[in-house]
């Protein structure tokens, strides 16, 4: 009876949650020059630097501010490819 509750459990709340962590994970790692961003808090913004951590966002004209990659949440546009 346990382990039928487990497997219920692992495959209706486990594996899926691992699947969209695979994903996000998938979707930091490539992150590119000119890449148009969404943050948690809202913000969009080209991305105009990259590091293994920080990522600096260009929302403006000359105005640039560097987000933690933790806080991007979607790729709103690629960048055109040359």
């Amino acid at each position: 009876m346990m382990a039928v509750l487990f497997a219920i459990f692992y495959f209706l709340i486990i594996r899926p949650q691992q699947k969209k962590q695979k994903e996000l994970k998938a979707m930091l790692d490539s992150l590119n020059y000119g890449d148009l961003v969404l943050t948690s808090g809202g913000l969009q913004g080209k991305i105009a630097g990259l590091t293994d951590t920080v990522v600096t966002l260009e929302i403006a004209d000359k105005v640039r501010v560097k987000v933690s990659r933790n806080f991007i949440v979607s790729v709103l546009q690629k960048a055109a490819k040359e």
